[in-house]
């Protein structure tokens, strides 16, 4: 049974038909025609779905979107704009860490929960932060580099 659920996504109020057991990621993408969270396994294991809720890193592919009302979702579309990225986008373009980029949904959303809460991470925290993001072009040395760069665009050194 289709309920009409209201989201609030990168700023926005948005009524949205589905089922409340529908996962968020379908609403996203086929709904709100934002692509940034991919679909991956589907089970929450790669990070490519994520997205932040309240500012934390989220498996959008297992979150049913009843369980988002009240929250603010942020996806990669509401990080930053191509004139203006966000610190973490442009640390990615800067240290050139993209290979085939199915993964860089996941890797910056995490990033960006990481910095939120550890605005200088060393870079133990950042490999820990990323350890359940899966990337099979092996992109990972560069990854890194980006969120330190990152964390220190943030902030200021």
């Amino acid at each position: 049974m289709q309920d009409t659920i209201r989201l609030t996504v990168n700023g926005s109020e948005h009524d949205v038909p589905a089922a409340p057991d529908t996962p968020l990621l379908y609403v996203l993408r086929n709904d709100l025609l934002l692509n940034g969270p991919k679909y991956g396994c589907g089970l929450g294991e790669c990070g490519a779905c994520t997205v932040l809720i309240d500012g934390v890193a989220a498996r959008s592919c297992v979150i049913p979107v009843g369980h988002c009302t009240s929250h603010d979702i942020v996806t990669l579309e509401g990080l930053g704009t191509r004139a203006a990225p966000d610190v973490v986008q442009q640390a990615f373009i800067e240290e050139q860490a993209a290979q085939c980029g199915y993964c860089l949904n996941g890797m910056i959303m995490t990033a960006r929960a990481l910095l939120n809460r550890t605005p200088n991470p060393t870079e133990t925290e950042v490999r820990e932060a990323l350890r359940y993001n899966l990337c099979r072009c092996g992109t990972h040395v560069e990854i890194v580099r980006a969120v330190m760069r990152a964390g220190q665009l943030q902030s200021g050194t």
